[in-house]
């Protein structure tokens, strides 16, 4: 079954990323891929592989994977983030691995937790994401006092 899996690596951690990708490119070759801007021209190259491109992640592009996110058109997220610098736009991060978790889709954060996913039957395979209900939330009343 293809999954939309989307790619994100910030600066440090691409060389990570981009070696990952190359040790799983015919894993990878069966899926849709999405990324951010210099991260998915990278990866393009590294596996022979269309890569949907986004904006660079700065410009605008974790929100553009976010948004798919919440339209249900992500299936998995690859997020290989730098623990030990500070990002510019560290807000924009937090939002994308938040609508993540909102949306109850898989996030690897680093190779080893990347390894368990892509090691998992459910990469290649079926599996149906238990989409959180949130009908009441969306039906609250505001107050206009």
């Amino acid at each position: 079954m293809t999954k939309r899996i989307a790619l994100v690596a910030h600066d440090n951690m691409k060389p990570a990323l981009l070696n990952w990708v190359s040790t799983h490119a015919s894993q990878l070759r069966e899926h849709e891929i999405f990324a951010t801007g210099t991260t998915g021209k990278l990866i393009e190259k590294a596996i022979n592989h269309h890569v949907h491109c986004f904006e660079s992640g700065p410009l605008g592009g974790d929100q553009q994977i976010g948004a798919k996110i919440c339209e249900g058109d992500i299936d998995l997220m690859l997020f290989f983030w730098d623990p030990l610098e500070a990002q510019p736009h560290d807000p924009d991060v937090k939002a994308l691995l938040r609508l993540a978790a909102v949306w109850n889709i898989p996030v690897a954060c680093n190779e080893s937790t990347a390894d368990y996913l892509i090691s998992s039957p459910y990469f290649s395979g079926e599996y149906n994401i238990k989409q959180p209900d949130f009908a009441a939330y969306r039906a609250r009343r505001v107050s206009t006092r």
